[in-house]
């Protein structure tokens, strides 16, 4: 292995080495914010298997991608913890349902998601694909797209282990749901996320197109917007504008 092969391999390491610090401390603490992170981390190290595999056709772009989008998680976690009101209103929403005992497994979990992937995901990407986007061709831009929706087949293998190991435990209805359904349930989360992530890469091809500073808020407005209405209907909570 090289050495910049080495760097890569350690750094990803520590990412879930991290993440399983975190869930470990949560999990003996009873705190639900364990259910998201577990889900996270499962799927952090299928992505990384991918890559080891060389399942994508830019391999340390994605993995690029793939950490610099957890490091916004963590900053956000910072955050929240260090004083929630700093965090993002999107993760506010999640952390705090993760923390009450109103709402269900499911959809702490997919408040987690919806802010992780409707907020957080939109800036990683316009992050990373910034300072090479002007020069990529149509060619190597549709590569770049196509790894990134080579990502919703990893999500589709991980969907099941995170109802069978996450979910039932914490929600032991999923495991009648599972019965009646087969994998209806788990085709319908995956399609949810599908339809997420590409509304993702439009969004950050939009910032990624805006020089105009105004213009560049406008729009980090709006998909800060459209991640609380999600957050709103999973919550089950009524929809108001947030300021």
């Amino acid at each position: 292995m090289t050495e910049s092969g080495r760097a890569v391999e350690e750094r990803d390491s520590a990412v879930v080495v991290r993440m399983q610090q975190l869930v470990h401390r949560w999990e003996d603490a009873s705190d639900r914010r364990a259910i998201f992170l577990t889900c996270y981390m499962m799927m952090t190290e299928n992505m990384q298997s991918a890559i080891e595999r060389q399942e994508f056709r830019d391999c340390e772009w994605v993995d690029r991608l793939l950490n610099h989008f957890a490091g916004y998680y963590f900053v956000a976690l910072a955050a929240y913890d260090r004083d929630p009101s700093s965090a993002p209103l999107v993760w506010q929403l999640a952390h705090e349902a993760a923390r009450d005992g109103d709402s269900m497994a499911l959809q702490q979990l997919m408040l987690g998601v919806n802010a992780h992937i409707n907020y957080d995901l939109v800036f990683a990407l316009a992050d990373v694909l910034g300072p090479e986007w002007d020069g990529l061709s149509e060619e190597q831009r549709r590569i770049r797209y196509a790894d990134f929706c080579f990502v919703n087949d990893i999500i589709g293998r991980t969907i099941d282990a995170v109802q069978d190991q996450v979910l039932e435990p914490a929600m032991p209805v999923m495991e009648l749901v599972d019965r009646l359904f087969g994998s209806l349930d788990e085709r319908l989360i995956s399609r949810i996320i599908t339809d997420w992530r590409e509304s993702v890469w439009e969004h950050a091809a939009r910032l990624l197109e805006t020089a105009d500073a105004d213009e560049r808020a406008r729009l980090a407005l709006q998909v800060e917007e459209e991640a609380l209405r999600r957050g709103d209907v999973i919550g089950l909570r009524r929809h108001h504008k947030h300021s």
